[in-house]
């Protein structure tokens, strides 16, 4: 176990641990001057001096150079206007070149030193010109890094489609593996606008509550299965609703006629996709409520209103013990059977379906990290520029 400290240097953006060592004091959301392979840079505190385990910690350790003063903080005020200006300036050495790359911010280390570019392309690119000429106008180290789409749309942020800030921007540190697979699990339209977020891939979100889905659905048949009912009939489901645990099902009558009928997945006997069958009562109803139940209570605070009129038109004192009574009777009776027609149709009509989701959300699991730049390119002055090799 080691102690460790929590800096990111974007909203949102990946956590990087260094050593807190003069500094166990620290508290969340305290400005620090660091050391990284960019150069020296301003992040902030975003997890406080804790203890890591030393397979979560890529050693060694660099410690914090110091506590950002307010000089540390104009100076990146100032860096970010000029990191405005240079931005300008290579949009328009990008247009002169004729290369097809779309550049998506320019940011300078608080040393100013080092000048990044990051940008997008659908290949590789050859700017050894473009980092030459951007060289002799700024006469610094210049570095442009190439980055995917939702790297792009992690930095520049947005509004999704529920009208809220962007997953990526406002709050996950890294991205989350997302597939087909998940949509189809909830039950989503597959058009590919309508899953789709803002970077133009599958929104992030479909992880949230996917976990959640995926334990629900293995009590459910699925659409098209064959399935026979308490009331002693077979039938094809029709839909599923997950949540509820709730199965539409077109049942055929004793006079051959088809009628769409609503039954919980409890009242269902049917044979899963994996061959293992599934007989009524094998699926508990946690954290559902049991529609005669349900039927059985509304009908009762409707006795108790109509009582509560009359002892209001009347109002006759004698006569309320008794009719208090008359309502203890009425409440009274056996449980209906969840078989019968009738009362199956009735208590439909009233009941209310509550109850708890069997599962959980993951809003923080382990994701892949975000896309990193295919390739680095490094200049000092107006030399030609250093290629490394980076990550895509």
């Amino acid at each position: 176990m080691k102690t460790i400290i929590g800096v990111s240097f974007h909203q949102a953006g990946k956590i990087y641990y260094f050593d807190p060592t003069g500094y166990e004091d620290i508290q969340r959301g305290t400005q620090v001057v660091v050391e990284t392979a960019k150069g020296v840079e301003l992040g902030k505190v975003v997890l406080p001096p804790t203890e890591m385990e030393d397979d979560n910690i890529v050693a060694p350790l660099k410690e914090i150079m110091r506590i950002a003063t307010d000089e540390d903080i104009k100076k990146s005020e100032s860096n970010k206007a000029k990191a405005d200006e240079a931005y300008k300036i290579c949009l328009e050495k990008i247009a002169k070149h004729e290369l097809e790359m779309k550049l998506v911010m320019a940011e300078y280390t608080l040393d100013q030193k080092k000048l990044l570019f990051y940008f997008t392309a659908d290949g590789r690119i050859d700017f050894r010109e473009l980092v030459k000429d951007l060289a002799a106008v700024f006469r610094v180290r210049i570095e442009l890094r190439q980055i995917g789409v939702r790297d792009e749309t992690k930095l520049i942020g947005g509004v999704g489609i529920c009208g809220r800030p962007l997953c990526c921007h406002s709050y996950l540190t890294e991205f989350i593996p997302v597939s087909i697979k998940m949509a189809k699990e909830q039950n989503l339209s597959l058009n590919p606008t309508k899953i789709s977020g803002v970077c133009g891939r599958l929104m992030c979100c479909l992880k949230n509550e996917e976990e959640a889905y995926e334990e629900l659905n293995k009590t459910l048949p699925s659409v098209g299965n064959t399935v026979s009912t308490r009331d002693g009939l077979r039938g094809e489901v029709q839909s599923v609703s997950v949540l509820r645990q709730r199965v539409k099902v077109i049942v055929t009558l004793d006079n051959d006629e088809k009628e769409i009928r609503e039954y919980h997945v409890s009242d269902l006997k049917f044979k899963r996709d994996s061959g293992k069958d599934v007989d009524f009562g094998s699926v508990e109803r946690e954290g559902f409520a049991d529609d005669d139940e349900l039927g059985s209570e509304i009908e009762e605070l409707e006795q108790l209103e109509q009582l509560e009129q009359l002892e209001k038109e009347d109002g006759v004192a004698d006569k309320k013990q008794s009719k208090k009574n008359n309502k203890g009777k009425n409440n009274q009776g056996a449980k209906q059977r969840p078989g019968n027609k009738k009362n199956n149709k009735t208590n439909g009509n009233h009941s209310k379906q509550s109850g708890k989701q069997n599962g959980k959300q993951n809003f923080g699991n382990k994701g892949n990290k975000g896309n990193k730049g295919n390739g680095d390119y490094k200049s000092k002055g107006g030399k030609n520029g250093k290629k490394n090799n980076g990550k895509q």
